[in-house]
């Protein structure tokens, strides 16, 4: 598996796997070529995926740099095709070590939708743990609110 940060020829790919409807089930279908344009093209704090030569998903990291409250977050979203492959799984493991090794961090966030089972399980092998639900905590492509899982692990927690 490798990380790249996003080029412009990666756009076309990554807006096709944020237009299939179980991945905007999750990630909402609003201007999905402004946020892969903002959001994964040429951003320090996101990254492509690519898996067996071909492009599967993104993810991204956002950072608190107050030292009172230092952590970092991150989301992730691959191709329905290869869901169930420990891809995302082995994605977040990366950008965890990453994170851990290279920027310091003691503790990353992660926020699935509270009914995202498979997402929220990738996470537990991880090592992030349930913090609590965020009740009405995003607004769905259904224009209907629903709660989201706060999540985290520690540096001790992560199952590299």
């Amino acid at each position: 598996m490798l990380l790249w940060r996003g080029r412009p020829e990666d756009a076309d790919g990554l807006f096709q796997i944020r237009n299939e409807p179980e991945v905007a089930r999750w990630w909402g279908a609003d201007d999905i070529k402004k946020e892969i344009s903002e959001q994964f093209i040429g951003a320090d704090d996101g990254f492509v995926i690519e898996a067996y030569g071909e492009v599967v998903g993104a993810i991204q990291y956002h950072e608190e740099d107050d030292p009172m409250y230092r952590h970092a977050g991150m989301d992730i979203f691959l191709t329905t095709s290869r869901h169930g492959q420990g891809l995302g799984t082995e994605a977040i493991r990366l950008l965890a070590s990453y994170h851990f090794e290279e920027r310091g961090h003691h503790r990353l966030t992660i926020d699935p939708a509270a009914d995202n089972t498979a997402a929220i399980r990738a996470y537990k092998r991880v090592g992030f743990r349930r913090v609590g639900i965020m009740r009405n905590y995003e607004r769905g492509p259904d224009d209907v609110w629903h709660d989201g899982l706060l999540m985290d692990m520690l540096r001790e927690e992560f199952r590299p």
